[in-house]
């Protein structure tokens, strides 16, 4: 394990999601998680996002919501390139295809200071 795949807990208070690696690893009410830091929609850096009150992780570009236990796509985008409002047929079609390509999920867990990311 290298530093690349590690982050001081201090950085990652409840809330805050931070890019560790290739991983976004988020803090959500306590509970660290660790997902692929690209969203299947546009590839936007997720580790830019936030966390809902579900616990889901948002993408900070067009609002597609992840289930960080799964790498699943629980809501497709909220728009496409610069424009954000409804597209329902497309995003009907990205949601299908975020199904087959869900997120990698790795296991982030705290370890004295730090909080690591095991594949």
């Amino acid at each position: 394990m290298s530093d690349a795949d590690r982050i001081p807990a201090a950085q990652l208070p409840p809330g805050t999601v931070r890019r560790v690696g290739d991983w976004a690893v988020g803090n959500a009410d306590g509970e660290y998680f660790a997902v692929s830091r690209r969203c299947r929609h546009q590839l936007a850096g997720l580790a830019e996002g936030s966390i809902d009150a579900d616990g889901s992780l948002v993408c900070p570009w067009h609002q597609s919501r992840y289930d960080v236990g799964t790498g699943e796509m629980v809501e497709g985008p909220q728009g496409f390139l610069g424009y954000h409002g409804p597209t329902p047929g497309y995003t009907q079609s990205v949601r299908t295809y975020a199904k087959w390509l869900r997120l990698r999920v790795g296991r982030a867990v705290r370890r004295g200071e730090d909080v690591v990311v095991e594949d």
